[in-house]
């Protein structure tokens, strides 16, 4: 006997089941505080799951999706739109967290005995653009560590296999079918998702819960409603430039369970899955997908930017630095995009990037931990915002390409 769901049930029973087991997870950490750390093993599972099969599936997808193309100047228009949309977001974000500091200051009122400013050092940027997009056996590349260079090696892999001709007809076809079936191991490991996410939000508010008072108290009083506010408005908006309407709806209908994903595990990469998955249902053609949201989990980072800005201005309040200057503002909104839109891509780009921040501006080394802490208190609603940034671009670069009539045509 079949039994007919309500469709309301059909398009959003797994997010529902998802957000329950969430917060079950969340009262499961108030209750038993430090000691819910015993649910991260369950916690770790998920997440290993999804990063073990992180790799085989952006390899495939990436390589297949070029590997497939007939023309491949479509490859360069989707990478030029997709650049373009990258870098126009990314300063969208930065402008809206310089309003959110200047009207309420992060550090006002804080005052903390630290070291005298330094002269700048410049970083070795060369090197980090060596490691980013290259590595230095094969091996290295089927890593986690390496994803911009086993991106960059799965575009050359699919370009190589689409201009053999007749002779790549046979592993293009393997490309794609291992696609598909990376894909329907994703949908497996999956099903274990309420469990994974349960567990981890467990952990994260049973350990990590007290850390969110204190100092940073204010700092976060103003990056996790300015995160909100733009997680529903800003994307609402590009979702609507996107497809109108019906592209909004489409975009909330399906983008809930990539959106807990990225919450629950702070991971862009652990989101790719569901992030293709959303923007399959919405309608975004597969070989714009396959290339935005993959290259966007390591160099789009609209949440970064936000996090950038807010890092930024600390260390001003807490310097007792001026701002409000239209330079220093300008400089620090270059500083966001380079962030969140470039040294996001390299290895240890978070780390980097407020080594960034520190040296350009002759901070104290003593500097570094306090904006580690405060990259580290907003990473969870951050990464949200980076991981869903990326679907999002996707249906921005499908217009661009498409034309206002892209969705249909899909």
């Amino acid at each position: 006997m079949n039994i007919k769901l309500p469709h309301f049930f059909k398009a959003y029973g797994f997010s529902i089941v998802l957000i329950i087991s969430i917060i079950l997870g969340s009262f499961l950490g108030i209750i038993y505080k430090k000691d819910a750390i015993v649910f991260k093993p369950f916690g770790d599972i998920f997440l290993n799951l999804l990063f073990t099969a992180i790799v085989p599936l952006v390899f495939f997808s990436i390589s297949s999706a070029v590997a497939s193309m007939t023309n491949i100047r479509r490859l360069g228009k989707i990478i030029s739109a997709m650049i373009l949309v990258f870098v126009v977001t990314g300063l969208i974000a930065s402008v809206i967290m310089v309003i959110g500091v200047v009207l309420y200051p992060p550090a006002a009122g804080v005052k903390i005995a630290l070291g005298t400013l330094i002269n700048p050092e410049q970083l070795k940027a060369s090197e980090q653009i060596v490691k980013a997009f290259t590595a230095s056996d094969f091996a290295d590349i089927l890593s986690k560590k390496n994803m911009l260079a086993l991106i960059f090696f799965s575009i050359l892999l699919g370009l190589a296999t689409s201009a053999s001709g007749s002779r790549g007809k046979v592993f293009a076809s393997f490309l794609t079918s291992a696609s598909d079936v990376m894909m329907k191991l994703i949908s497996f490991i999956m099903y274990y998702a309420p469990i994974g996410l349960c567990a981890y939000f467990a952990y994260l508010v049973g350990v990590f819960g007290p850390e969110m008072l204190g100092a940073y108290a204010r700092a976060m009083l103003l990056y996790y409603p300015t995160a909100i506010l733009y997680f529903f408005i800003a994307f609402t908006l590009y979702a609507f430039i996107a497809a109108k309407g019906e592209g909004a709806r489409r975009f909330w209908r399906n983008i809930i369970p990539a959106s807990l994903t990225a919450l629950a595990t702070g991971s862009s990469m652990a989101t790719i899955p569901a992030n293709l998955e959303a923007a399959n249902k919405t309608g975004v053609p597969k070989d714009i997908s396959e290339v935005v949201i993959p290259i966007g989990a390591t160099i789009h980072m609209e949440g970064s930017c936000l996090a950038a800005i807010l890092k930024i201005a600390f260390l001003f309040g807490l310097f007792q630095m001026n701002f409000f200057g239209l330079e220093t503002i300008a400089t620090a909104i270059g500083i966001a995009l380079l962030v969140g839109v470039v040294v996001s891509g390299i290895p240890g780009g978070g780390t980097i990037g407020e080594l960034l921040i520190i040296s350009i501006y002759g901070f104290p080394l003593e500097a570094f931990p306090i904006i580690t802490m405060i990259g580290t208190l907003v990473d969870a609603p951050a990464t949200m915002l980076n991981a869903i940034g990326d679907n999002v671009a996707s249906m921005m670069v499908a217009r661009i390409l498409g034309g206002k009539d892209w969705m249909n045509e899909a």
